[in-house]
């Protein structure tokens, strides 16, 4: 069995629904069960019109409602025709129907809580694996659309509920298998969910990925895609830097490092799932079948270069907290700690002294009244617009001299550090700097550490193919020239 779940983009019109229905018929001697994402930007509408709605401005969210109505019925149409359009319209309108009424009880409370958000988020979910299923079935694949809710079972922590396990393979071999062993394929919405109530949940912005890992798990399957718009996990994000390379293949802890670090390409929590039971993962880009994409496993073979990747996480402050004079140093970080647990903050990195520690944390998640307490009990200083950069690699920390060289190379960049975080991972080396600079670290780091070694993997390769080479004893004068000029750089020492 393959669990494959579709983003936003990949299902973002008729055409790249009709690319999902080709890609899901490749699949269909290995029982796939379909996961798919509302259509692209849909999600961030839903979110502007419960603001909207909440403020009082319920004409503005009830166009944008309309707006959003039309976009659907308009890709419905044009995959299905007017004919099979007819047997799911009342389901679709039903939708939009209840959308409607959710947004004109939210402008009456003028309210919108955590509970109502997941409400209104889930309609996007639902609304596109409905069309999508449909879409299939036209095109000749046995399918069957099952409400995610159904079958992903969570806690009652709205907008980042966890999944429950034991229930949700419960449910999932309920609604599910009987289904896939029958030769049908399952199509759902993923992201969304429900607790044991029924009431409904969602599993965090970008939680599609999540269920899949989840369903997969649930499952017993032999693997999950996540088919994106991308070539798979890259080097580093390619809008920083053109020279980012597609990483074949990574292992599971790798991965996650990258994810929660910045990368957006997998949703940090996916691979919990499948680490516990080691399904191998694999990140495929929807607009081109052909290519291999990246391949995630508990162990990942070692490559030539030093790190795997370099990611950067942007939107992040600095917190900077001092015992004050004259308090008792004694109990002071526990008195920290303890602030941090009743504001449930979570932090991204650490460093911490006798008298002093240094955290980060996401700038939209850091509650004003957590600073307020800190404040009574030290000195407080708090610096937003600041960056995470993290170069991820197995075994980094068992290779003397590179940390020296990452910070060289920073330096040389003329970027200033602000803290750094080494030692707790195995895999990791971490840094924060401003968010201004991270272009520019990002640019010289990885040129640092990727380029040039795939300069002296081209220069092989031309040698390899006798482009350089002018007798048949081995390289010419020219290849002998390019190997030595690649010697001398930092790079081509100890190749």
């Amino acid at each position: 069995m393959v669990i494959m779940k579709f983003g936003g983009t990949s299902v973002q019109d008729a055409t790249a629904i009709g690319r999902v229905a080709e890609i899901v018929r490749s699949r269909r001697e290995q029982r796939p069960v379909v996961v798919v994402s509302a259509f692209a930007k849909v999600t961030d509408q839903l979110v502007l019109m419960g603001q909207q709605a909440s403020s009082g401005d319920s004409e503005a969210s009830l166009a944008l409602l309309e707006a959003l109505r039309v976009r659907h019925f308009h890709t419905a149409r044009e995959l299905l025709g007017e004919e099979e359009l007819a047997k799911i319209a009342d389901k679709l309108q039903a939708t939009f129907s209840q959308a409607e009424g959710f947004l004109k009880g939210l402008a009456a409370i003028q309210e919108l809580s955590p509970r109502s958000s997941d409400q209104m988020l889930s309609f996007g979910e639902l609304l596109s694996s409905e069309i999508v299923a449909a879409a299939l079935a036209v095109r000749g694949l046995d399918t069957a659309w099952v409400d995610s809710r159904k079958c992903v079972v969570t806690d009652g922590k709205h907008t980042r509920a966890l999944p429950l396990a034991d229930q949700t393979r419960a449910q999932a071999q309920k609604h599910l298998a009987p289904l896939v062993k029958k030769g049908r394929i399952p199509v759902m919405g993923g992201f969304i969910a429900a607790t044991l109530e029924g009431t409904t949940t969602t599993l965090g912005r970008g939680g599609s990925d999540f269920s899949a890992a989840i369903l997969g798990a649930a499952l017993d399957a032999d693997s999950i895609e996540i088919w994106t718009d991308v070539e798979g996990m890259m080097t580093t994000d390619p809008r920083l830097c053109p020279d980012a390379r597609t990483i074949r293949h990574i292992s599971f802890n790798e991965a996650a490092e990258l994810a929660y670090f910045g990368a957006k390409v997998l949703h940090p929590a996916t691979l919990l799932p499948a680490i516990q039971q080691d399904i191998p993962v694999f990140v495929l880009n929807s607009s081109n079948v052909k290519s291999k994409g990246t391949r995630i496993t508990a162990q990942a073979p070692r490559g030539r270069d030093t790190f795997r990747a370099i990611t950067a996480k942007t939107g992040v402050s600095l917190v900077n907290v001092v015992a004050s004079r004259g308090v008792m140093v004694h109990g002071f970080l526990r008195s920290v700690f303890e602030a941090l647990d009743r504001y449930a903050a979570s932090v991204d990195l650490v460093a911490i002294s006798e008298v002093s520690m240094s955290f980060t944390m996401d700038s939209k998640r850091l509650p004003a009244a957590l600073l307020a307490d800190l404040e009574r009990i030290a000195d407080v200083t708090c610096e937003g617009q600041q960056a995470i950069i993290c170069l991820v690699g197995e075994d980094i920390h068992g290779k003397p001299g590179i940390a020296a060289s990452v910070f060289e190379t920073v330096a040389n960049a003329q970027v200033n550090i602000r803290m750094i975080s080494q030692g707790a991972s195995e895999i990791n080396i971490s840094f924060v700097i401003r968010e201004s600079d991270v272009p520019t670290a990002v640019q010289h780091l990885h040129a640092r550490f990727f380029t040039q070694a795939g300069d002296e993997k081209r220069v092989r390769r031309l040698i390899q193919n006798q482009e350089l080479v002018t007798n048949s004893h081995g390289a010419g004068k020219n290849g002998k020239r390019a190997l030595g000029m690649l010697r001398k750089t930092k790079i081509g020492k100890g190749k």
